[in-house]
């Protein structure tokens, strides 16, 4: 809100760091004093440079330099574009001076713990031949404060400070321009500020003001203090070494010190500085001023300086509970049909709050004064009125909030609305509201369904039955509101039944789910089906199963809640059609690995196309197919038949391919190595045989082969490696089981015969 004189009490909630204690800014000015000795012949001037530092006096840290102290402070002076090293300049100590952290305001209070100083530097007049070439006065020194914000490694980055004596300068004996002001060591986080940064030149030049940035300088080198990279570097860098800070992008730069969102702004031509800060924390800033004559530059001087953004509280502050604040500044209140207004007041803090009082023009141009807390007012009539509320009057610490009261004329919502209630068609509603002088210019209804409309007398058409709550608020020019709501009970019968499938065939058993899609209906309302075959439901959408063949006429009745009625029949909606029989047999019924041909013959009934399916081995479309199987086990048959109105059956049937073990063993054999009837083992139809166990033994019952691979047979010799067994009768036992488990034994005696 605007303040009518700025007299709030602010105060500061952060605690800005009692570690800091740094150098926090500078800059070097400097004066002519003319030729030396007063004769233009020696071509020499005389200058008075000056350097103000400025530096945290917090905690124990940085110092300013001097020749006596734990550094030794200089300051380097180099000539031309070779910058040429003049002379190096031993700092003496600087008049220390505090810097007043109140900004002038007494509602502003500061926080105990801030605290800064301000070293003068004047040195020791210097004779400098007048040259066409600049010179350069240079001091540098390590380091910001660690919590400095938007820059790069803050505690490892230190500053220059310099002035470039230039050629035009040194002509005509200039004087360089000096700040009047250092700027405020608090600036309040989102509040606007204004400062006077402007500099007084006392040769009458033409000043421009700019932001700019601030050089890096030194380093915080410790073993080397005095190298370029040092804390307290001697001699100090040329200008050719000069580097910028390195603001942290893309918040912040050198023309947006503060970030981007704080909109800082320097007038070019006065100096003056404005803006509103938006974050907290602590800021290097840069400011030039440069100085011109005759359009020619002479001089420029650059302040490099540290912002603290802190968080701060009004302590007398005017508010009341509003509708809207105009321009920022203006409180407005709207009471529509009511002339009877009752102000709350939310000004803060109370404690601070000594006196206060209301004034409102109500009639003529003497003001009315109320002095409740939170009045209530009546005011004569429609129209507008105007007054404040006065926080601690004719003191140095208050407020006033500037209030404007609208008294409107009411408006009142209303409607009607008609539909035949047993039949689904749109509500027309009509609007009935009534505004006393403005017209309603706004309408807005809200059907109940999640639906809407802005017309002035809309219809609407529900999809669903139900009771449904209208409400509808109306506005008019001058902003006043009503609204009304009443429940409408919207229960008719479908102007059209609607069901799905609209046409079914299928075959016995004939399933089939019916969906209702007439509308408005819900569970509320009495469903009633008769499916023609003698079954009846009533759930709205329900599902049938038709047993028996035949047409079949469907009817649908429905009834609302509250009475309304209607129905229809479907005329032979549902066809069901008979389902073939299938059925086959086959021949011959026993079969094995020998006999694997096997001839189907259908006993279907109704069947008109046929599908035979041979284990997944192969197919037919034959009614009496004949198919040879190549493999042993239990085969599945399918045959899948369609009648001519496309019903299918099927019949699955399982033969079963036995399988078939041979197996003969000779009575005699030779083993001469003639190749002829040499090796003693069965013959025969194998495939699928187990667990396969051969023994031979002599006359004297001793074993004298064993063998469990059906593979191989007896050679003549003992474990067919040792020496050959004489010409006699030998008895074997062989035992095996089937390809299904079932257990062969062959005994027996060979002749072996050499």
């Amino acid at each position: 809100m605007k303040r009518l004189f700025y007299s709030c009490a602010l105060l500061f909630l952060c605690n800005l760091s009692v570690q800091a204690r740094h150098i926090i800014g500078g800059e070097i000015t400097y004066e002519c004093l003319g030729y030396k000795n007063d004769d233009p012949s020696t071509n020499i001037r005389l200058y008075q440079f000056y350097m103000k530092i400025y530096r945290d006096c917090q905690g124990n840290g940085a110092n300013f330099d001097s020749a006596f102290g734990s550094l030794t402070g200089t300051v380097t002076i180099y000539r031309g574009v070779e910058e040429e090293e003049v002379t190096t300049l031993f700092l003496n100590a600087p008049l220390i001076t505090d810097i007043d952290p109140d900004p002038g305001n007494p509602c502003v209070i500061v926080p105990p713990n801030i605290c800064a100083e301000e070293g003068i530097y004047e040195f020791p007049i210097l004779e400098l031949p007048v040259v066409d070439e600049s010179y350069y006065i240079i001091y540098q020194r390590c380091c910001r404060n660690v919590t400095i914000n938007n820059i790069i490694n803050p505690e490892d980055s230190g500053a220059t400070y310099y002035m470039e004596l230039t050629a035009a300068a040194q002509e005509v004996c200039n004087n360089s321009p000096t700040f009047n002001e250092f700027p405020p060591l608090v600036l309040c986080a989102n509040e606007p500020f204004t400062f006077d940064h402007g500099a007084t030149d006392q040769d009458g030049d033409q000043l421009v003001y700019e932001f700019c940035s601030p050089f890096l300088g030194g380093g915080p080198n410790q073993a080397q203090p005095n190298s370029f990279f040092g804390v307290a570097p001697n001699p100090d860098a040329p200008p050719s070494t000069f580097q910028d800070v390195q603001f942290i992008v893309p918040n912040y730069n050198f023309e947006n010190p503060l970030g981007t969102d704080s909109e800082l702004f320097i007038n070019s031509s006065t100096g003056l500085l404005q803006g509103e800060p938006a974050f907290l924390g602590q800021f290097v800033v840069g400011i030039c001023v440069s100085e011109y004559r005759n359009g020619q530059l002479l001089s420029t001087v650059r302040r490099d300086f540290q912002f603290n953004v802190a968080n701060c509280e009004v302590l007398v502050q005017a508010d009341i509970e509003e509708d809207e604040i105009v321009n920022g500044n203006e409180f407005v209140i709207n009471s529509c049909g009511e002339n009877t207004v009752t102000f709350v007041n939310q000004s803060f803090l109370e404690q601070n709050i000594d006196t206060y009082k209301w004034e409102f023009f109500l009639a003529g141009d003497i003001p009315n004064v109320f002095n409740d807390w939170s009045p209530t007012i009546d005011f004569p009539s429609f129209g507008q009125y105007f007054g404040r509320l006065i926080l601690n009057p004719d003191q140095q610490c208050g407020d006033t909030a500037t209030i404007r009261v609208n008294i409107f004329p009411e408006v009142e919502a209303d409607f009607s609305y008609a539909y035949d209630t047993c039949v689904s068609e749109p509500v027309q509603f009509t609007d009935q509201s009534f505004s006393a002088i403005d017209g309603i210019t706004n309408w807005t209804w809200e059907f109940g369904d999640n639906l809407g409309s802005s017309g002035t007398s809309p219809s609407h058409l529900y999809r669903n039955p139900g009771n449904y709550l209208v409400n509808l608020s109306v506005e008019d020019e001058n902003g006043c509101t009503d609204e009304i709501s009443q429940e409408i009970s919207y229960f008719p019968v479908p102007n059209l039944i609607v069901v799905a499938p609209n046409r079914f065939e299928n075959c016995v058993p004939g399933i089939i789910q019916f969906d209702n899609l007439s509308e408005p209906i819900d569970d509320t309302y009495l469903i009633e089906w008769n499916f023609g075959d003698g079954n009846t439901s009533s759930t709205v959408s329900p599902t049938h199963t038709y047993t028996e063949p035949g047409l079949f006429d469907v009817s649908l009745a429905i009834t609302s809640p509250i009475g309304c009625s209607t129905d229809t029949i479907f005329r032979e909606l549902i066809s069901i059609e008979p389902t073939p029989t299938a059925d086959f047999y086959f021949t011959p019924e026993e079969t094995d690995i020998f006999n694997p041909t096997i001839s189907f013959f259908d006993e279907s009934m109704l069947a008109d196309r046929y599908l035979w399916n041979f284990n997944g081995l192969s197919t037919s479309i034959d009614p009496n197919p004949v198919y040879t199987f190549q493999d042993t086990g239990r085969q599945e048959i399918t045959l899948i038949i369609e009648s001519q109105n496309g019903c299918r059956d099927t019949s699955i049937q399982v033969v079963d391919i036995a399988p078939v073990v041979t197996y003969h063993l000779p009575n005699a054999f030779t083993p001469n190595d003639d190749s002829k009837n040499d090796i003693f083992k069965g013959v025969g139809y194998l495939r699928g045989i187990q667990n396969f166990q051969m023994g031979i033994w002599n006359r004297w019952g001793e074993q004298i082969f064993t063998s469990r691979d059906i593979g191989t047979g007896w050679n003549g010799r003992k474990n067919n490696s040792g020496r050959m067994a004489p010409n006699g009768v030998y008895t074997y036992i062989i035992k095996f089981d089937g390809p299904r488990g079932a257990p062969f034994e062959y005994k027996g005696i060979v002749t072996l015969i050499r």
